[in-house]
């Protein structure tokens, strides 16, 4: 019990004060090497954290485990098919790849107008007019990319879809063109291909919030279909897996299935285009996941590296002070006193400069926070760590800290009063 009175003696902490004090220097030295190893891996593992922020609040509104389909034409001749046929999409693909596919959790048939080179259709409402992309959609392509939509709007529901009515959901810059200032575009008319369409929503411009912008319009699919008479063609299929299921894979049982449906050879690559929004996230968080780790072995490596330092500068300390520790042996120090003032110096100096360079690189990270903050088109926020890594890092550093204090206080403990006192 005498060793843990030690922990709030007046007397061991000056004593502990005034061995720092006669090495200043060497002492500071040491303990740069300790804060340098905490500080890399605060400064590494919030710099993953925020680049991995970055990209989901630049993607925030679509599925992660997303990908897009296309078909292409064929690269390889095939049951009696040339080559270079051209591949179509058809409504009935859904179906069959739901079926042949369980992995697929959502599956919207998409068609567009005025999106890939071609032009945009004229929209006029009253004396005001302008060209927009037009999208053809199902419901169920909010629940792989979230549209925010104004108070008082919805999107396309299954009941637009049964019954092709002309409705559409308008873009911010699209109603701010279209319609006066004070006026509610919900409820209203504008025409698109001389055919009137009611606005039932307005969808608000959230980057990530897919690939449309902020002039696009929405309607029912089946009304696109019917408008410009595109019978059962699809332009791309927008996919979302399940959570637990490896989207690379589901990929490629995806278009393994479009060649045996449209007649291609299983060994062409051409055939169908995609683009796995699901692959690119998991590089992301795996690249940020390197960092962390490799932070941490830096980080580690480099306190260790520090703690030895202070572990050396301790035995020098104890040999430099042999001479009073054995006046305090033969006071009547017990050998666990001293071995615990020897413990508690080296603790004490390896937490302060854990603490000082995490502060250090709280601070660094603040600034490249604030650095970043107007960089819109810079997929980068927020770089924090977790807490529970720092009271890890902490705790990792205070029992190297003891673990090293024991050789210099074993060292110390080893003095023999007699000898102690008869050295000059």
């Amino acid at each position: 019990m005498n060793s843990f009175k030690v922990l709030f003696d007046q007397e061991t902490w000056q004593e502990i004060f005034g061995s720092i004090a006669k090495n200043k220097t060497r002492t500071i030295i040491t303990v740069i090497g300790v804060l340098w190893g905490i500080f890399i891996y605060v400064t590494l593992s919030g710099a993953a954290k925020g680049l991995d922020n970055g990209f989901e609040r630049e993607f925030e509104n679509v599925a992660m485990n997303s990908l897009f389909v296309w078909a292409q034409s064929t690269s390889i001749p095939y049951d009696g098919f040339k080559i270079g046929r051209s591949i179509q999409l058809k409504i009935q693909d859904v179906e069959t790849l739901k079926k042949q596919v369980p992995e697929i959790q959502y599956i919207a048939p998409r068609n567009a107008l005025g999106v890939f080179g071609g032009s945009a259709p004229l929209v006029v409402k009253g004396s005001r007019s302008g060209n927009y992309n037009i999208y053809g959609d199902f419901p169920e392509y909010t629940k792989i990319a979230t549209k925010k939509i104004f108070d008082g709007g919805r999107f396309i529901n299954t009941a637009d879809i049964q019954q092709e009515r002309k409705v559409c959901v308008i873009g911010e810059r699209t109603r701010d063109e279209l319609f006066e200032k004070d006026v509610n575009p919900i409820g209203g008319y504008i025409r698109i291909n001389d055919i009137y369409f009611q606005v039932i929503g307005v969808h608000k411009y959230v980057e990530g919030g897919g690939f449309e912008s902020d002039g696009d319009i929405f309607i029912p699919f089946t009304t696109y279909r019917r408008l410009y008479n595109t019978g059962d063609r699809v332009q791309w299929f927008t996919i979302a897996a399940y959570d637990d299921a490896d989207v690379v894979a589901v990929e490629k049982q995806i278009k393994q299935s479009l060649k045996r449906i449209h007649r291609v050879s299983p060994k062409d690559e051409r055939a169908f285009g995609s683009f796995n929004l699901g692959e690119i996230f998991g590089r992301i968080s795996g690249f940020a996941k390197g960092m962390t780790f490799l932070s941490l072995v830096v980080g580690i490596a480099t306190i260790i590296a520090g703690v030895i330092g202070i572990g050396n500068i301790l035995l020098i300390s104890v040999k430099e002070r042999t001479k009073e520790l054995g006046v305090r042996r033969a006071l009547g120090a017990t050998p666990g006193e001293v071995r615990m003032q020897i413990i508690l110096e080296s603790v004490f100096l390896t937490t302060l400069a854990g603490i000082i360079g995490i502060v250090i690189g709280a601070l660094v990270l603040a600034g490249i926070n604030w650095g970043t903050t107007d960089l819109q088109d810079f997929p980068y926020t927020n770089p924090t760590v977790p807490v529970s890594f720092i009271l890890g890092a902490l705790f990792i550093m205070v029992f190297l800290g003891t673990l090293i204090g024991l050789i210099p206080a074993q060292r110390a403990v080893s003095i023999k009063p007699i000898d102690a006192l008869r050295e000059e």
